[in-house]
C-alpha cells in the first residue's frame, strides 16, 4: 500500500480530469474496513491491469445523517480521517460527493450515465455485493455490471468478507469498540481505531493529581465505551505512550464527555495542537472514589498498567503485521 504519491481529492465543484478515465472503487467507507479494503484492492487490481489511475468515490454526509438526521450516528472514520485512510490503501485519489436530497433523488441511471461515465469516464468499478445506488435503491451490483458490458466498463463485485465467523461490518466494529473490545475492532479493521483532535483547555485537575491531561472533545455521538485506555499518541511524528481517561469525570463534575490522555514522559505545551490518539486497551469503567488520595492511588496502578501493556506491544504487536496498519504507520497517523 504505497502512500508516498500523490493523493488527488475531487470535490463537486472540482474539474475531475485528473482522476477521469480510471477505476472507481465506490461506498461510505465508514472506517475502511478490512472488507472495504477488499473493495479497493479488486478496483487496485483492475486499474494495474488497464493502466489507469485508481480512486474511491465515497458520500458526504454520510447517508444515513440524510435520512435519519435525529439518529446520531457514530462515525468511525469523519470526512477527513477517511481520505487518510483511503490514501493509505494506496488509492490515487478520491471524488467526495455531496450527498443531498438532489444527489439522492437521480435514479440509478442518471447516476451511470452523468456521474460515472459522463463526468468521470471509468473504466472500471469496484462495488461490495450490497451495494444499492440511486433513487429509492434503484441499482444494484448485477445492474451496474450489466449496464457495464453494454456501455463499455468493467465491474467487479466483491462477496462477503470475514473471518471466525465476523462479517467485517462498520457496524460490528462500532459494537466492539461501545464494549471497548479494542482487539475485536482491530482485527475487522485491520488497524486499531483512532481519532484525530485538538488539545483544549481544562480544568487542570489532572496536574494537581500529579498527572496532567491533553484534553479532547470528540464528537458527541462518538460511541466509545467510558473508561481507562492504555494509548498513544502521535505528536509531531514521534509515537507518545500514555494512559487517558474518556467519559464524564464521576469524581469531579459529571460534565461533558471528553478524552483526557496523560502522556508518559513528555513534556511540551499541546495547547491548540492537534494530533491522533490510539486506544490500545480498555483497562477499566469510570467510577467515583472515596477520597482523593484513592482516586490517586487507582490512577498509579491504570498508568503501570497501560506502560506495561505499550511494553508488550512494542514486543509482539499481532495488529502491527495488517497491510493498513503498517501504512498508516508509515504514514505517522496511528
Amino acid at each position: 500500500m504505497p502512500t508516498n504519491v500523490p493523493f488527488h481529492v475531487v470535490r463537486d465543484d472540482d474539474d475531475a480530469a485528473v482522476l477521469s478515465g480510471g477505476v472507481i472503487a465506490i461506498g461510505n467507507f465508514d472506517g475502511v474496513h478490512r472488507g472495504h479494503q477488499a473493495v479497493i484492492e479488486a478496483g487496485l487490481q483492475m486499474a494495474a491491469r488497464l493502466d489507469v489511475p485508481a480512486c474511491a468515490m465515497t458520500f458526504e454526509p454520510h447517508p444515513r445523517q440524510l435520512f435519519q438526521p435525529d439518529v446520531p450516528l457514530f462515525r468511525l472514520s469523519p470526512a477527513g480521517t477517511k481520505l487518510k485512510l483511503l490514501q493509505a490503501a494506496g488509492l490515487d485519489g478520491a471524488v467526495i460527493a455531496a450527498f443531498d436530497r438532489g444527489f439522492a433523488g437521480q435514479t440509478a441511471e442518471t447516476f451511470i450515465d452523468d456521474v460515472l461515465i459522463g463526468r468521470l469516464g471509468v473504466r472500471g468499478v469496484a462495488i461490495g455485493h450490497n451495494f444499492h445506488f440511486g433513487k429509492a435503491r434503484g441499482g444494484n451490483p448485477q445492474m451496474l455490471a450489466d449496464i457495464g458490458r453494454e456501455k463499455g466498463f468493467e465491474v467487479a463485485i466483491v462477496g462477503p468478507q470475514g473471518a471466525a465467523d465476523t462479517v467485517f461490518s462498520s457496524s460490528a466494529v462500532r459494537e466492539h469498540l461501545a464494549a471497548g473490545r479494542i482487539g475485536e475492532a482491530a482485527a475487522i479493521l485491520g488497524y486499531r481505531w483512532f481519532f484525530e483532535a485538538e488539545v483544549r483547555h481544562g480544568e487542570k485537575r489532572g496536574r494537581d493529581l500529579g498527572y496532567p491531561t491533553a484534553n479532547m472533545a470528540l464528537d458527541p455521538a462518538c460511541g466509545l465505551r467510558h473508561g481507562v485506555y492504555a494509548v498513544r499518541a502521535v505528536i509531531d511524528g514521534a509515537q507518545v505512550g500514555g494512559v487517558a481517561n474518556f467519559g464524564i469525570r464521576p469524581q469531579f463534575d459529571s460534565g461533558a464527555p471528553l478524552f483526557e490522555t496523560y502522556l508518559f514522559d513528555f513534556k511540551g505545551d499541546l495547547y491548540g495542537k492537534t494530533f491522533s490518539v490510539t486506544p490500545l486497551a480498555f483497562l477499566r469503567d469510570e467510577e467515583r472514589f472515596e477520597s482523593l488520595d484513592a482516586l490517586i492511588a487507582q490512577m498509579d496502578k491504570d498508568a503501570a498498567q497501560a506502560r506495561g501493556i505499550i511494553a508488550g506491544l512494542a514486543q509482539d504487536d499481532p495488529v502491527s503485521s495488517y497491510p493498513m496498519a503498517k501504512a498508516l504507520a508509515a504514514m505517522n497517523l496511528a
